[in-house]
Formats: structure tokens, C-alpha cells, sequence
């Protein structure tokens, strides 16, 4: 269930892509690599664990040596519709957010899937906007994942 209020992060997209691969792109290290951190990070290090009690981690970094991680544990893995994680994010001064939860649920559209994506939990409404736009852009990086992958082509 999708809860409701202001500091909630929803985010409906469309994928030209199967949800198997979707999901994968969830839950598979390597693939979650290729796109978990905003426009202008890259991912340094990605570990995760995708069963329920699964724990993950992220690790990215700007060009300038900015870095941050996010971590968290699997709640539900539900292959190839939905997941629950647990989300806490750290900057590399040390400094650690509030835990939030994400929920995923991915449902078939013709060979295509809609992506329905919530996260909620934040302390302000500052936050949440920050983390929105970076959700936006991460799903951008997705997006042409999803196609380099199904073109056949390498990012």
C-alpha cells in the first residue's frame, strides 16, 4: 500500500523494456551500477543481497570527490513486480539521514512497464525535493540503460 502526505517521493514512469529486465535492473548489482547515483556521480561501489533480510549498499562520487552511500535491507522481493527496501543516505563527512522506505511495484504494459515508485520517510519537505530530483534523474540514467541494453549498444 502506497502511503499518503508530504513527505513522500511518487514517481510514475514507463520503460520501453520487459519488466524481467526492469526487475533486474533492481537487483542485480552490476546492473544496479549502471545507473544508482544522480547525473554528475558515478558508482563506485555497488553490493546487494536482493532476498527479504538481504542487506545492499551504494557507494557514489562526483568529479569533484564528492561522496555519498546509501544502504539499506530488502523487505520484500516479490520477482518480477515489487520490492521494499529500507534507504538511508550518508555523506562522506559522516553524516547519516532518516531511514525510508522505497516500494517498487513494476507492471506489465505490452512488453513495455510502467514503473509505479514511492519513497517515504523524510524528515522535511526539503529533503524529499532533493531526493526527487535525484530520483529523476537516476531513473533518466535507467531509462537509456534500458535502451543501450535492448539496442545492444554499451554506455
Amino acid at each position: 500500500m502506497m502511503a499518503t502526505g508530504r513527505h513522500r517521493i511518487p514517481i510514475v514512469r514507463i520503460f520501453d523494456a520487459p519488466r524481467d529486465l526492469v526487475f533486474r535492473t533492481w537487483t542485480t548489482a552490476e546492473e544496479v551500477g549502471t545507473w544508482f547515483a544522480p547525473p554528475g556521480f558515478e558508482v563506485t561501489r555497488c553490493e546487494l543481497d536482493a532476498r527479504p533480510g538481504g542487506r545492499w549498499q551504494v557507494e557514489f562520487r562526483s568529479a569533484d570527490g564528492e561522496t555519498h552511500r546509501e544502504y539499506g535491507e530488502f523487505r520484500e522481493v516479490v520477482p518480477p513486480e515489487r520490492l521494499v527496501l529500507t534507504l538511508t543516505q550518508a555523506d562522506g563527512a559522516g553524516n547519516t539521514g532518516a531511514e525510508t522506505v522505497v516500494t517498487v511495484v513494476l507492471a506489465d504494459q505490452g512488453g513495455k512497464t510502467e514503473m509505479t515508485f514511492e519513497q517515504t520517510g523524510f524528515e522535511s519537505v526539503a529533503v524529499r525535493d532533493g531526493n526527487a530530483e535525484g530520483w529523476r534523474g537516476c531513473f533518466d540514467k535507467l531509462d537509456q540503460h534500458l535502451f543501450d541494453v535492448s539496442t545492444g549498444r554499451t554506455s
